[in-house]
C-alpha cells in the first residue's frame, strides 16, 4: 500500500495539489504540513509515512503545494498574487473544502509565516504549533538577508537580478538540503534535481521573485505573531536545524 495518496483539488480558483495519508475522519487529529523554499510537498514523503505508521495511524496527515511550488497549478485567468497572505488564504480555502475545521500546524521556512497568518485569522483552529527554521523574529534575520533587504527597499531590477543570480540556481538549491549534513551520502540527489528542474518552467523563478520580495511583509506582523504565541494556552515547539535532514529531506 502507498504511504500517501497524491491528489489535487480546487481551492480558491487554484488547482492546488496535496499528499494525504492516514484516517479520513472528522474524529482524526488532523497534521498540516506546509513546506518551504524551495522545495514542495515531496519534502515531507519521509516524514508522512513515519506519522502515520504502525501505532501512530491515528492522524490525518495533509501536506499541500503552495502556489508556485510543486504541482499545485494556478491558472493564469486567476491573476493571482503570490504573496503570504494570499498563501495563508489559499490553504485555508483548501483546508475549508477539505471540511477540516482544527488541525496541528507544521509550518517549515516559508510554511512557518504561511501558518502563522493562518493562526492568527482562524485562532480557533489550530490545537499546536511546530514551527521549523520558521522565524518570528527579526534578530532571526542575519547577514544572509543583506542583499534581501536590499531588495525590499530599492524594488530595482538591478537588486531582483543579484536574488535571481544567486538564490534561483542549482547549486542555492543543492546547499538548502546539503549545508550542516556530516553525511551528503544521506542526501537523494532527486530531491534538489526536482526543486531546481520544477524552477525551471517558464514563468517560476519570476514568481519566486515576488515571493522574495512580498516577504518583508511578514515582518510588520512578527508582533503579533510573538503575542499569539505568549497569550494563546497552544503547544508550540519550535526547531532550527536541530532535526536530521536526511528524515525531513
Amino acid at each position: 500500500m502507498a504511504p500517501y495518496t497524491n491528489n489535487t483539488v480546487e481551492a480558491d480558483g487554484i488547482n492546488i495539489f496535496y499528499r494525504e495519508a492516514g484516517p479520513n475522519d472528522p474524529s482524526t487529529p488532523v497534521i498540516l504540513l506546509i513546506h518551504g523554499f524551495p522545495t514542495s510537498s515531496h519534502q515531507y514523503r519521509n516524514l508522512i509515512p513515519a506519522l502515520t505508521a504502525g501505532s501512530n495511524n491515528k492522524y490525518r496527515i495533509i501536506a499541500p503545494d503552495l502556489p508556485g511550488f510543486g504541482f499545485t497549478e494556478v491558472p493564469e485567468s486567476r491573476k493571482y498574487k503570490y504573496t503570504f497572505e494570499n498563501f495563508a488564504l489559499s490553504i485555508e480555502a483548501l483546508l475549508d473544502v477539505l471540511n477540516v475545521k482544527k488541525y496541528t500546524l507544521y509550518g517549515f521556512d516559508y510554511g512557518a509565516p504561511t501558518g502563522f497568518r493562518m493562526a492568527l485569522r482562524r485562532p480557533e483552529s489550530i490545537q499546536a504549533i511546530i514551527s521549523q527554521n520558521g522565524n518570528a523574529y527579526e534578530e532571526g534575520l542575519g547577514d544572509f538577508w543583506n542583499p534581501l533587504r536590499n531588495y525590499w527597499a530599492s524594488g530595482l531590477e538591478e537588486h531582483r537580478a543579484i536574488i535571481r543570480d544567486t538564490l534561483l540556481i542549482y547549486k542555492t538549491h543543492k546547499m538548502q538540503y546539503t549545508l550542516g549534513t556530516p553525511d551528503l551520502t544521506t542526501i537523494s540527489p532527486e530531491t534538489y534535481t526536482l526543486d531546481d528542474a520544477l524552477m525551471l518552467r517558464p514563468g517560476i523563478k519570476d514568481i519566486q521573485l515576488d515571493i522574495f520580495y512580498d516577504y518583508q511583509t511578514n515582518l510588520p506582523l512578527y508582533p503579533k505573531f510573538q503575542e499569539f504565541f505568549k497569550s494563546s494556552k497552544l503547544r508550540l515547539s519550535r526547531k532550527i536545524w536541530e532535526i536530521k535532514w536526511n528524515f525531513i529531506f
